[in-house]
């Protein structure tokens, strides 16, 4: 028979028990706020459950005298999960449903909250220090924690069966290019073409799907950065932690509590245009700073990286230049497709495959063509026959103009 702390063998604590004792605790007066220890938290949760008289192995009780810990000082039943440096990705789905992806797949753990006022109780611990709120009036809400880690919060009414949290982790030290080669993400060969198209400044722009790698291939790629340009990084929450010397770090700003004061990523990209940068980097673009870039880019910004939400390469194009539309100028669709066939060098498309692997799956140069910009494949991934990247003849050309200028870039 299972004790009364524990939902059966090997399990999680039972979070009704695990809230009872860490409300007790809490009402008791019995922890000063800020300044108690793991230790001082697990001798009450130990002596609270002494005091309920609960039969339990030592095993059991392990356990749920850490849960009150960390319910107490943390996130409690997210804890041990954002401990596990394999997870990265924290889903809740309601109180009852967790999920965390491992390697890439996705899995339901054990995990759960006593209720749904136990998990809203979490994640107003999570965005208080923010100074961020979550309610009827604002349900849904994107934040960045102290280690970079995002957080997503939708509540009732915009949540049908429950509040969300998604918690979406970064490891402690990014990939590196080489490291990316080592994984089989890319070819050292694609790798080299990479870093020189990099050097040349060329404008980049890194394409793929939720979770396809697009900001760690961004981050390799900007370590090809020469150690004395200025570079600024622009982002919803800034996530990339480029290793250059000369970095400024913008993030934009949602509405305060009053409705003002929102700082929106057009407007950064404007101010960064007069912070004197040698290159911008934009996180993600998703909406009318499309047009602010793109104008960038083709005056005088050259080697400038970007990542969009795109199914291909050529997609990415066509939903760049809808972006830039959603601008506050009525500029003709011509127009604005020939600054994207000028701005835009590169594209870079990612992929992640069923078994959760990541890699890049193609490469492609901007052409500008009569329905407006186009693609032409350098090089892709061929899964067929065990898999390979293949480059195309067409290659050859764009590989020698992009080494020549790589080399007079950096050997001026």
């Amino acid at each position: 028979m299972n004790g009364p702390g524990m939902n059966g063998p090997g399990t999680v604590p039972d979070p009704g028990l695990v809230e009872e004792i860490r409300a007790a605790i809490v009402r008791g007066g019995l922890i000063a706020p800020g300044t108690a220890t793991r230790e001082d938290v697990a001798a009450l949760a130990a002596d609270a459950l002494d005091a309920g008289r609960h039969i339990l192995g030592n095993d059991e009780r392990a356990r749920i005298v850490t849960a009150v810990v960390d319910a107490t000082l943390g996130l409690g039943p997210l804890e041990p999960l954002l401990r596990d440096p394999d997870v990265t990705e924290v889903m809740v789905n309601g109180p009852a449903r967790v999920w965390v992806e491992r390697d890439g797949r996705i899995e339901a753990v054990d995990a759960r909250f006593a209720d749904t006022d136990h998990l809203l109780h979490v994640i107003d611990r999570i965005l208080a220090p923010l100074g961020r709120r979550l309610d009827e009036a604002s349900p849904m809400v994107d934040a960045r924690l102290a280690d970079g880690s995002r957080v997503n919060a939708v509540v009732s009414p915009l949540s049908i069966d429950g509040p969300v949290l998604t918690v979406r982790r970064f490891p402690g030290e990014r990939l590196r290019g080489d490291d990316l080669v080592r994984l089989g993400a890319m070819s050292p060969a694609m790798l080299d073409v990479l870093r020189a198209a990099v050097a040349a400044r060329r404008n980049i722009l890194v394409t793929g799907g939720t979770g396809s790698g697009k900001t760690t291939l961004l981050a390799a790629l900007c370590a090809a950065i020469g150690s004395s340009e200025r570079v600024i990084t622009i982002e919803d929450a800034a996530e990339l932690r480029l290793p250059l010397e000369h970095v400024v770090r913008l993030e934009s700003r949602p509405p305060g509590v009053e409705g003002r004061g929102a700082v929106p990523i057009r407007a950064l990209v404007r101010n960064a245009l007069r912070m004197r940068p040698d290159r911008i980097i934009v996180g993600e673009v998703r909406g009318g700073e499309a047009l602010d870039m793109i104008s960038a880019l083709t005056t005088g910004h050259e080697g400038s990286l970007s990542t969009l939400h795109a199914s291909s390469p050529r997609e990415a194009l066509r939903r760049l230049v809808t972006l830039a539309l959603m601008g506050d100028l009525e500029l003709p669709w011509r127009a604005v497709a020939d600054q994207v066939a000028s701005a835009v060098d590169l594209v870079v498309h990612q992929a992640r495959d069923a078994s959760g692997a990541r890699r890049t799956v193609e490469i492609a140069e901007v052409v500008r063509g009569a329905d407006g910009p186009g693609t032409r494949r350098l090089c892709r991934w061929r899964p067929e026959s065990g898999g390979g990247f293949v480059w195309t003849p067409q290659a050859a050309a764009w590989l020698a103009r992009v080494r020549t200028d790589a080399h007079r870039a950096t050997h001026p």
